[in-house]
């Protein structure tokens, strides 16, 4: 039989047999490479380690240690799950199990809801199963075959997903007595599957869509290694205790409410003043970078949002209503309003760029099952603002932008990753003009020196657009920033310009967010600092705490003159232990306690005692405001 020769990943190449695989090509490198072998790349496209090679072939081997292995575990732990429900549960069907970012989800078509019981059962059966050391094999059928199986097998949501591929043939990959219609790759055998961990289960509709049957998702995650896996669990058990919907209901910040509608948050008095302080803060800072405060109505005609692309695009997030008889669509975005304030009147290349700022409540409708506390409402308030501009200001205009970020991420104390989202496939506008907004974003993004990642086919319907994600302090990413390149809607709309050589010209309109979702920011916020926000945001900055009755005179000018000089206070006047006060301020999370007893009564003082428990030196009201002014004014 005739040699084979493949190219490796240093350049070099390999003889083997003809119809050798990747385990043989790993074999014959080394006997330790053959045992950590868990798939590979042939190609640029990732295999099983039984995928076959070819001549010329450009082949890399995938071990545990490569950045694809993660997913390929997860996957094939997901098939694992399957097969553990199928061996416990003879009558559910399976539908798809996805490798997610975080691990994976199976769905399950069941006659009654898994218990958390179950969970532990079905994980007991997986570990079983690993520990049997079954193969996963892979084989190709006609999409006939295919489905003429999963109909034996009494599986109709299998048939469907094969029908919907309209692919002559489709892969089948087995392991013991379960089979799955999947694209793979996967592990070798479940013995190789050692850290994981079912979590939760949750309701789904199969398709994502309502009108369809409710399934039973059942979430997992896994890992290389126990230790690992061990170190996911810790963080979401901090996750947990950092729940911003319960923090939001200790500290009294919000509510959701089933009489009021899913998805509309309540303020409550200190989240309502949590929001004024991050509002208030938006406005000075775009009030410094040159930008106009704006305001546009909460419903414009419906056929301005059918001019614009919305009505097409993105009707089913819309809401509508009526009124006289005429259509209107309670806005989703803010950007209609602000380009009917550019065409009030005429527009010089003199009076370019303008930068409209809004502090504007959208609603889009958000389905049931993707709300989540402030992550995902359907009412929220964006730092909204669009700026129009010559094309030749762009670049500069798209850097402003960036460096607003920066500065303001380096407030919060957040770092942050970018991507370039590109056209997707339901969107307006021609190709060049996608084209000139695609590079103007890419070109700013290389002049900061950042990396980033190219994210095919996510841009706005109207334009492309960079999406800058935040990490918090357990290394999770939050969309916040968007900006985003439009030279559509200008042209939509007739916006336009009289040039320096006198003739009309059509703006460039940056469409973009710092923050993002105002909710969505403070939820990111509360799970960051665990609710303990620094003394800049804190909704209440101190707690006057008296003693005894006796001092509550005192207590309530000291906290008249807090107040008076802008200091966020409170007072806790009741007739409790001392103890029992600074042990409630603490588990509000104040940052500081104003202890008053008869001395400071007596030296007209007040004693600060900060969260955490450390006291400073008693002293004057006057030079406790200067502290809080000073420890305050890193943000101004």
């Amino acid at each position: 039989m005739a040699d084979i020769h493949v190219i490796l990943p240093d350049g070099s190449t390999r003889a083997l047999p003809e119809g050798a695989t990747v385990a043989d090509l790993a074999a014959s490198i080394g006997a330790g490479l053959a045992k950590a072998a868990i798939a590979g790349r042939i190609d640029g496209e990732l295999v099983d380690v039984a995928g076959v090679l070819h001549e010329g072939a450009r082949v890399e081997i995938i071990t545990e240690k490569s950045p694809e292995a993660l997913e390929i575990i997860r996957h094939s732990t997901s098939h694992l799950m399957a097969q553990a429900v199928k061996e416990l549960f003879p009558t559910a069907k399976v539908t798809i199990g996805p490798a997610i970012e975080s691990g994976f989800y199976y769905d399950f078509d069941v006659d009654q809801p898994f218990t958390p019981e179950d969970l532990g059962r079905i994980e007991a059966k997986m570990a079983e199963l690993a520990k049997a050391d079954f193969k996963l094999e892979r084989s190709v059928l006609s999409s006939t075959d295919a489905i003429s199986m999963f109909e034996a097998m009494g599986e109709p949501y299998k048939k469907e997903l094969i029908e919907g591929i309209g692919a002559e043939t489709v892969s089948i990959y087995t392991q013991g007595g379960f089979a799955d219609l999947c694209r793979g790759p996967h592990v070798p055998s479940t013995s190789r599957i050692k850290a994981f961990k079912l979590l939760s289960i949750a309701g789904a509709y199969w398709r994502g869509d309502e009108k369809n049957r409710m399934l039973q998702r059942i979430y997992g995650t896994a890992f290389i290694d126990k230790k690992e896996l061990e170190a996911y669990l810790n963080r979401l058990e901090e996750a947990k205790r950092r729940d911003h919907r319960k923090l939001g209901k200790e500290l009294d910040l919000f509510s959701f409410s089933d009489e009021v509608g899913a998805g509309f948050a309540i303020w409550h008095p200190k989240g309502a003043m949590l929001r004024t302080v991050l509002e208030d803060f938006e406005r000075r800072e775009h009030l410094k970078r040159g930008y106009d405060i704006v305001v546009g109505p909460q419903i414009l005609k419906t056929e301005l949002w059918q001019r614009s692309g919305h009505y097409e695009n993105y009707r089913e997030n819309m809401y509508f209503t009526e009124v006289d008889e005429q259509s209107f669509g309670v806005k989703p975005m803010n950007c209609l309003a602000h380009m009917m304030i550019y065409k009030s009147q005429l527009r010089s290349y003199r009076d370019l760029p303008l930068r409209y700022f809004e502090l504007g409540t959208v609603h889009r409708h958000e389905r049931a099952g993707v709300l989540h506390g402030l992550m995902r409402v359907r009412c929220f308030t964006q730092d909204d603002a669009h700026i129009l501009c010559t094309p030749d200001q762009l670049d500069a205009e798209i850097k402003g932008v960036l460096k607003f970020v920066s500065d303001v991420m380096g407030i919060f104390g957040f770092d942050y990753e970018m991507e370039l989202s590109t056209r997707p496939e339901k969107s307006i506008g021609d190709d060049a003009s996608w084209e000139l907004a695609t590079n103007a974003l890419q070109s700013a993004l290389k002049d900061t020196g950042r990396p980033y990642e190219i994210n095919e086919g996510d841009g706005a319907f109207y334009g492309p657009k960079i999406d800058i994600k935040l990490r918090d302090c357990l290394d999770r990413r939050w969309q916040c920033a968007t900006i985003q390149c439009d030279f559509t809607l200008p042209e939509r709309f007739d916006l336009h310009y009289i040039a320096s050589d006198g003739e009309k010209k059509r703006p460039v309109m940056v469409h973009r967010v710092i923050l993002g979702s105002i909710e969505r920011f403070i939820g990111v916020l509360i799970e960051h600092f665990a609710g303990s926000f620094p003394l800049w945001l804190a909704p209440v900055q101190a707690i006057v705490l008296t003693v005894t009755d006796s001092q509550i005179p005192y207590g309530q000018e000291v906290q008249a003159h807090l107040r008076a000089a802008g200091v966020r206070v409170q007072g806790d006047f009741r007739n409790e232990k001392l103890s029992f006060k600074i042990r409630e301020a603490q588990l509000q999370k104040i940052p500081y306690m104003l202890v008053i007893g008869d001395k400071e009564v007596e030296q007209v003082t007040v004693t600060p005692r900060y969260r955490d428990g450390k006291n400073l030196d008693a002293m004057k009201v006057e030079d406790f405001v200067a502290f809080v002014e000073q420890e305050s004014k890193h943000y101004k």
